[in-house]
C-alpha cells in the first residue's frame, strides 16, 4: 500500500511541475507578446552632416546615393533618421570646393539644391538647422534652405528666425524635436526649457538636439549644466552635434545625455576621433526611451560613411 501512494504521490507532483511550467511558459509568451504589441517608434540619431568641399566633389562625381550607399540599411531600417544640417541649401556656386584651410571660404557653405530630396529618399526625414553654419549665406540662405526642406517634405527645427520645433507622431508615439544653438543670440535656455514644457504639455516626448560645446575636446561645463536643466524641464533625451568628435554618455535622472555624436558626413580624416561618429538606435513607447542600441561609423577617403561595429543595446 505504502508503494502504490508514494507512487501515486510522484505522479501528482509531476503532473503539478508539468503544469506549473505550462503556465510559466505560457506567462512568459502572454509577456513576450504584450512586449512586441506595444506601439513604439525607432529613430535614428545622427552628428554633423557636410555636403560641400570634398563631400560635395564626390557627390557630383559619383552621385548623391553614393554618399549613403555604405550606411543605407541602418537608415532605412529606421522609422526615420534625425541629424544635423550644418550649412544652408542654395542655388549659389561652392566657395569652399577648392579652397584651403586658412582660406575663410573653407569653412562657408552651401549644399546643392539636391540635398534636400537626397536626404529624404535616405530616410532623413528631420534636420536640425540651429547650427553655426546656416547663416552663411545669411537670411536669404536660410529661407532658401527652408522652402527646399519644406518642398521635398523633410521636417526641420531651430531656424534662428522663430526657432521652429518639429513634431511627429509614429505608431501613436509623439515626438516633438527642440534645438539649442549656443552659437545664436536668438537660441536661449529660456526659450529651449519653454519648449520642453509645451511639448510635455501637449502630450509630446521632447528631444533636445544642441549645437554645443567646444571642437575636438570633451564635454564642457556648460553643456553639461544646460543639458540637466533640459532634463530637469522635462527633456526625455539630449543629443549633441558641433564638437565633431563623440563626447561622453551620461544618465542623468534616468534620461540619457549624448554630448556630442560627432561627424556623421563630413570630410575630415586626420585622427580616428574625427573620422568616427555614433549614431543612435532608439526605441520610443508613448512613456518614454524604451532603449538605446550604440553604432559607430567611419568617415572612408572615397567621402561614404560606414557603420564599423554595433555596440550592445541600452535596454531601459
Amino acid at each position: 500500500m505504502d508503494v502504490i501512494i508514494q507512487k501515486i504521490a510522484s505522479l501528482v507532483m509531476s503532473l503539478t511541475m508539468l503544469l506549473g511550467t505550462a503556465s510559466a511558459s505560457a506567462m512568459l509568451n502572454y509577456r513576450a507578446g504584450e512586449a512586441s504589441s506595444i506601439p513604439q517608434a525607432r529613430i535614428v540619431f545622427g552628428g554633423d552632416m557636410l555636403f560641400d568641399r570634398t563631400i560635395r566633389v564626390a557627390a557630383d562625381a559619383k552621385g548623391g546615393d553614393f554618399i549613403f550607399s555604405c550606411i543605407e540599411p541602418l537608415f532605412t531600417d529606421a522609422d526615420l533618421v534625425v541629424a544635423n544640417l550644418e550649412g544652408p541649401i542654395t542655388a549659389n556656386p561652392s566657395v569652399s570646393v577648392d579652397s584651403h584651410v586658412a582660406d575663410g571660404n573653407n569653412y562657408t557653405f552651401t549644399f546643392p539644391v539636391s540635398t534636400a530630396k537626397l536626404l529624404y529618399a535616405h530616410n532623413v526625414r528631420v534636420v536640425n538647422i540651429g547650427n553655426n553654419h546656416i547663416s552663411n549665406f545669411l537670411a536669404e540662405g536660410v529661407r532658401s534652405t527652408m522652402q527646399y526642406l519644406d518642398d521635398a517634405g523633410v521636417q526641420y527645427f531651430g531656424d534662428p528666425f522663430a526657432q521652429k520645433t518639429a513634431t511627429t507622431s509614429i505608431n501613436g508615439v509623439r515626438l516633438a524635436f527642440v534645438n539649442f544653438n549656443q552659437f545664436e543670440r536668438a537660441s536661449t535656455e529660456e526659450i529651449t526649457v519653454g519648449q520642453i514644457h509645451e511639448a510635455r504639455a501637449n502630450g509630446f516626448l521632447p528631444v533636445v538636439y544642441t549645437h554645443w560645446g567646444e571642437e575636438y575636446v570633451p564635454a564642457t561645463d556648460y553643456e553639461k549644466t544646460l543639458a540637466h536643466e533640459f532634463i530637469n524641464a522635462g527633456a526625455e533625451m539630449v543629443v549633441g552635434s558641433h564638437p565633431h568628435v563623440i563626447q561622453e554618455h551620461e544618465i542623468y535622472a534616468g534620461k540619457h545625455i549624448y554630448y556630442s555624436l560627432g561627424n556623421l558626413f563630413f570630410d575630415q580624416y586626420w585622427n580616428a576621433d574625427v573620422r568616427t561618429g555614433l549614431l543612435l538606435d532608439v526605441t520610443f513607447t508613448k512613456n518614454g526611451v524604451r532603449g538605446v542600441e550604440e553604432r559607430r561609423v567611419e568617415l572612408e577617403r572615397d567621402r561614404r560613411t560606414c557603420p564599423i561595429a554595433t555596440m550592445p543595446p541600452k535596454s531601459e
